[in-house]
């Protein structure tokens, strides 16, 4: 979804401030220029795009769903009521979820109508304020408890609904409710199935390759530990995805009981025929780079793609059991 290609139609703010006792429920349509319409159409953006997201359907239950059925475009101010109404509730019978301010955007992309729900978290920061005394202008600084997120901040929960087909893409966060972690926002509020996103499926499977390699090699086996790194990279590279099959062969090809055990971990997930496709740099970013770390302090960053060309990089096993590290063909240091 490009941001510049949404259309804001609708939009209202409604304010969930938990510790007050009471929503703050907006009667009137928000007037926003383009300034405003930048911000959330940035937000929107974020979570059609991230790896973080999950895309959910609806129980048959769900409040939420109901009240979508029922939007005709013309009643969005009592739709939004209800949206947010019944946020409210969950989050004043929890205070472990932090206040907000909801936004409700009715926007259309590309000719499909959607309905945004954003969850503004107020964060705590320090602005200034002018107070007028006898003797002129008395300027302060003062403790602001209800920032909203910048333009450039991931919202921790929020969705995008598809109008038509009620289809929805969602980013949330597990907070405390009756003493358990759990993702409220689909659970309880939407009340819709939430599969795993794309990263959480890429931690649980570079996780279960830690796990085996930890039962079976060394913790400071230092070859083994770059090898899952350069298969995930190459595959990355070569297929612009990561087949769980395909690294579960390259890493383990020669054993196994350790194909056996890699498989079963990934399967409790039912991720063992997965092919994950990250959309996000950010979600790769720490594939595309070996990070080293040598025991008298010497800290080095190389680029996978020099990893793996020995003309620009070698690793030397000396007779003595120590490793060096001759890095080639350098025309210009640099010192940052």
């Amino acid at each position: 979804m490009d941001k510049d290609s949404i259309i804001i139609k609708k939009l209202i703010v409604h304010i969930l401030d938990s510790t007050v006792g009471m929503p703050v429920l907006s009667d009137t349509e928000l007037d926003f220029g383009p300034d405003l319409s930048d911000f959330f159409k940035a937000h929107i953006d974020k979570i059609a795009n991230t790896d973080d997201n999950k895309r959910c359907e609806f129980m048959e239950e769900s409040e939420v769903l109901t009240c979508l059925k029922q939007y005709n475009g013309e009643n969005f101010i009592p739709f939004s009521h209800a949206l947010a109404s019944g946020l409210f509730e969950i989050m004043y019978s929890n205070p472990a979820i932090p206040p907000a301010d909801l936004a409700i955007i009715h926007f259309s992309f590309e000719g499909q109508d959607y309905i945004g729900l954003l969850k503004l978290n107020y964060k705590t920061s320090y602005t200034h304020m002018t107070q007028s005394k006898q003797e002129g202008n008395e300027n302060k600084i003062i403790l602001q408890q209800a920032i909203l997120p910048s333009m450039g901040q991931r919202l921790s929960e929020a969705c995008i609904i598809n109008l038509n087909d009620y289809s929805i893409v969602l980013v949330e966060k597990k907070f405390e409710i009756n003493d358990k972690k759990i993702n409220y926002f689909s659970s309880l509020y939407m009340k819709c199935h939430a599969p795993l996103s794309t990263k959480a499926k890429l931690d649980i499977v570079t996780k279960a390759v830690e796990q085996v390699n930890s039962k079976y090699y060394a913790e400071d086996d230092f070859d083994r530990k770059m090898e899952v790194k350069k298969v995930i990279y190459e595959e990355l590279e070569e297929h612009g995805n990561i087949r769980v099959e395909a690294v579960k062969e390259k890493l383990f090809h020669n054993n196994q009981e350790m194909k056996q055990e890699f498989e079963e971990k990934v399967e409790k997930y039912n991720l063992s025929q997965e092919e994950l496709k990250p959309k996000h740099s950010t979600t790769t970013k720490k594939f595309q780079k070996q990070r080293l770390t040598t025991d008298t302090g010497i800290e080095l960053t190389i680029p996978m793609e020099d990893y793996t060309d020995t003309n620009k990089v070698e690793f030397i096993t000396n007779e003595d059991g120590t490793i060096s590290i001759l890095i080639k063909n350098i025309g210009q240091l640099l010192s940052k």
